[in-house]
């Protein structure tokens, strides 16, 4: 889905940021983070933007201080310090249903894709959820990560199977669990394997 706007060119800033999981590339308007990819994943995150906003313009920057200083906290273990970033999307309006429903899994949860459709009340939607999990632009601030399929597998995740393993298993080490009804943290969690067109 493209931007309102979709005759003018959009102007966003790109700001890279260092981690224990490689470059970061964060995407910004103001304060708002508009995408989140990995620096080895710079063509998708390009796919991406076209597909939610059309024509869009980067202008490098380091000026997102607030934005990395919360994935700074986060890394070092305040995992609740990416809850408070503001994000802005494209996408369609289930999209953005699924991605607001993806911020409020707990860090060092995990829930399957059939949970997540229930949660947004369109329980038969499994798949219609996996794919707008995988279309989610803005990684680690919107936790797709923290999807599971039924089975509890690895099915994939848009950064690499290694990095989301890293990231479930950063959360489950540093997270705040409750003493009841905490989830399995032996089953291992998936993403949505992304599949930009």
């Amino acid at each position: 889905m493209i931007a309102a706007d979709e005759g003018a060119t959009m102007q966003f800033f790109l700001d890279r940021f260092s981690s224990p999981i490689g470059t970061i590339q964060l995407v910004f308007e103001g304060e708002s983070l508009r995408a989140l990819d990995f620096s080895d994943y710079e063509d998708r995150l390009h796919r991406l933007l076209r597909r939610h906003y059309g024509d869009c313009r980067l202008i490098p920057s380091r000026d997102a201080g607030p934005i990395r200083r919360k994935l700074d906290a986060y890394f070092a273990g305040d995992l609740t310090a990416i809850d408070t970033v503001p994000v802005k999307t494209g996408g369609t309006e289930f999209q953005r249903q699924v991605w607001n429903a993806l911020r409020r899994i707990p860090a060092g949860e995990t829930i399957s894709y059939g949970t997540l459709a229930a949660r947004i009340g369109r329980p038969t939607a499994i798949r219609a959820v996996g794919l707008a999990n995988g279309a989610n632009p803005i990684g680690i601030v919107v936790p797709c990560h923290r999807v599971i399929g039924a089975d509890g597998t690895l099915t994939g995740y848009g950064g690499g199977l290694s990095r989301k393993q890293w990231l479930l298993e950063h959360e489950r080490r540093d997270a705040v669990l409750p003493l009841f009804d905490h989830p399995d943290l032996s089953a291992e969690s998936s993403c949505a394997r992304r599949n930009p067109a």
